[in-house]
């Protein structure tokens, strides 16, 4: 206390000075239109600048809550696509504009899941990603995994509250895929170089193909909905001993920073394979 009178009494005369001009300057603003006018525009550009520095800061920290609430809300979109549903066909056939979505899952195809990344290798030929959702959760082995962007990998091992995805960027790993243009189908894999590349091979040198056409999963694939994305054609390369193209793919999907992914379930895979298996015993 004692040293603050001595600052008061050291810098009297300068602290007078600066109140008495403080009350000079609120007078000449307050009583002269012109001067509150320039000294509003100044102090509203301060402050201005000063609100955005400060939404900016906020922003930024609120950029997980708003990950989550877009994450959950693409979710929800995805289990109301049209794709997403496949009713038994009758001998009776209606041509409808839109598809009934059953709360029951009758007619329901393919259901999604969002899950967050818990951990990411991609330094070896065989790459996995942890994801942060597991049988407590639902998940269970060899669903697919996609991105915002494109395709991911498939869940080959769950633990209760975590699972073990096999990433695309792996040598095991394999799907079918067509062209989005002609529909040609053929097998997608990796060949353990560059995490930004993937081939597509057994189209035949018949289909129109051309760098930069999109390449999306096929009808038959056994963990996707059709229509998710590979990829587009980087390079055309044709292998003169074959009938068919390799293709080298630009992937969809940016390995390196996925932070969130959607696990897909097939509502019907259970049912598909039990007739499948039946067939093969027979």
């Amino acid at each position: 206390m004692r040293n603050i009178f001595l600052f008061i009494r050291r810098f009297s005369n300068f602290l007078l000075f600066l109140v008495l001009q403080i009350i000079a300057i609120t007078f000449l603003v307050r009583y002269n239109k012109s001067h509150e006018a320039a000294f509003m525009g100044v102090a509203g550009e301060v402050t201005g600048k000063i609100n955005q520095r400060y939404t900016n800061v906020n922003n930024y920290f609120g950029l997980k809550e708003t990950n989550d609430a877009l994450v959950k809300e693409n979710i929800h979109l995805r289990n109301l696509l049209k794709e997403n549903y496949q009713s038994p066909d009758t001998t009776q056939r209606f041509v409808i504009d839109s598809i009934r979505v059953d709360s029951l899952l009758r007619i329901q195809k393919f259901k999604y899941y969002d899950a967050p990344v818990a951990g990411n290798f991609m330094s070896a030929q065989n790459n996995y990603i942890t994801i942060h959702r597991g049988a407590n959760q639902g998940v269970k082995k060899d669903w697919g995994v996609i991105s915002a962007q494109g395709i991911v990998g498939r869940v080959v091992n769950v633990g209760p509250n975590f699972s073990v995805v096999m990433s695309a960027l792996h040598r095991q790993f394999s799907v079918n895929a067509m062209l989005k243009k002609g529909g040609e189908r053929g097998s997608v894999y990796w060949d353990g170089e560059s995490p930004l590349f993937l081939y597509l091979k057994d189209i035949p040198k018949s289909a129109q193909v051309q760098k930069g056409d999109t390449v999306l999963t096929s009808t038959v694939s056994d963990i996707y909905p059709p229509g998710i994305m590979v990829g587009t054609i980087a390079e055309i390369i044709n292998e003169k001993s074959s009938n068919f193209y390799k293709l080298k793919l630009k992937t969809a999907t940016a390995f390196s920073n996925i932070q969130y992914v959607t696990v897909i379930e097939d509502l019907q895979k259970e049912e598909r394979s039990q007739v499948e298996k039946e067939v093969k015993k027979n």
